[in-house]
């Protein structure tokens, strides 16, 4: 089943879509994580532009406003970067709406139907005292 993907403001403005393909309608919050860092990671292989638009930092790279760039073109490791992705969702350093209605834990379960769409809101630190 497809489902739509995407990233969003606060303020629910969309700034990036994929659709990301599931073998089954029912998968927990971790699964959806899961897939889509692998398929990002995979899609930055496959290609190794300059820049990697995911959704967690890799390692060894700068911050930019095109997305994160690594300081040398080389293959991401899909596995770390899905640890990293799950540990900041139970750290709270971004958050899943499905459907609207926001994602509590990793092992939720979600029935996935064809018009689900899954957000993903990053939280900004704020800077300063």
């Amino acid at each position: 089943m497809k489902v739509l993907i995407k990233d969003e403001l606060l303020s629910g403005k969309s700034v990036y879509e994929t659709e990301i393909d599931f073998a089954t309608d029912i998968v927990t919050v971790q699964d959806i994580i899961s897939h889509r860092v692998t398929k990002e990671v995979e899609d930055y292989n496959n290609r190794l532009p300059e820049y990697f638009n995911g959704l967690v930092e890799p390692g060894e790279a700068e911050k930019t406003l095109n997305g994160y760039k690594l300081k040398a073109k080389k293959l991401i490791d899909a596995e770390k970067q899905v640890y990293i992705a799950l540990d900041a969702f139970q750290k709270n350093g971004f958050f899943v709406l499905i459907d609207q209605l926001q994602a509590e834990t990793l092992t939720q379960q979600i029935h996935l139907k064809p018009d689900t769409t899954i957000s993903f809101v990053k939280l900004t630190p704020l800077i300063g005292g």
